[in-house]
């Protein structure tokens, strides 16, 4: 129904934002509401939810953490609530990340998920996050951990378990060296 919504930031809530566009306020509820300026014309990117118990705005910086909002409604037992609390707190890069790489433990450090939850987000959504689903795929760090690990001899298998324990926003080095301890347990 909606894309998108050009308008001036009038109030900002712990979870929500009051966005006026032509002398209607919108409500809208955004996982990082302090990150729109006050006052401010700003294009947010909704999602018009509608259920039973619910009529609600979702709004978004960008069309990623749009689309993949959308994406993680999608998976069994995750709602509006629990997909927020994934935006709310982490990088949209570095979920798709954990995601394609099968990294449960990072997932299962959000609000709200826990290791069924986890699990059944990367079973439903690995290897279908095509939004630019090359540029997400791995972060930088993660890349190269897994290179370094490759010219060190280890092998695809066990270079893919080991970086599905690590936390893509820790430093290449430590990520390195977690890696690697993790391979000799």
């Amino acid at each position: 129904m909606y894309n998108y919504i050009i308008g001036t930031v009038k109030e900002t809530h712990p979870s929500s934002i009051t966005l006026d566009n032509s002398g209607i306020g919108y409500k809208v509820l955004t996982p990082n509401p302090y990150e729109f300026k006050l006052d401010a014309v700003e294009k947010v990117f909704i999602y018009h939810h509608v259920r039973e118990e619910i009529d609600a705005l979702y709004g978004f910086k960008n069309s990623e953490a749009k689309g993949l909002f959308i994406k993680l409604l999608s998976v069994k037992g995750i709602g509006p609530k629990s997909a927020m609390a994934i935006l709310a707190t982490g990088n949209v890069s570095d979920v798709v990340a954990a995601i394609e790489i099968g990294n449960s433990v990072f997932l299962s450090k959000f609000p709200g998920i826990g290791p069924k939850a986890s699990q059944q987000i990367i079973l439903d959504l690995k290897g279908k996050l095509d939004f630019q689903a090359e540029a997400f795929a791995k972060s930088d760090s993660i890349r190269d951990v897994e290179e370094a690990l490759k010219s060190l001899g280890y092998k695809a298998k066990e270079v893919k378990k080991a970086l599905q324990h690590l936390d893509p926003t820790k430093e290449t080095n430590q990520l390195l060296k977690d890696a690697l301890s993790s391979m000799l347990k």
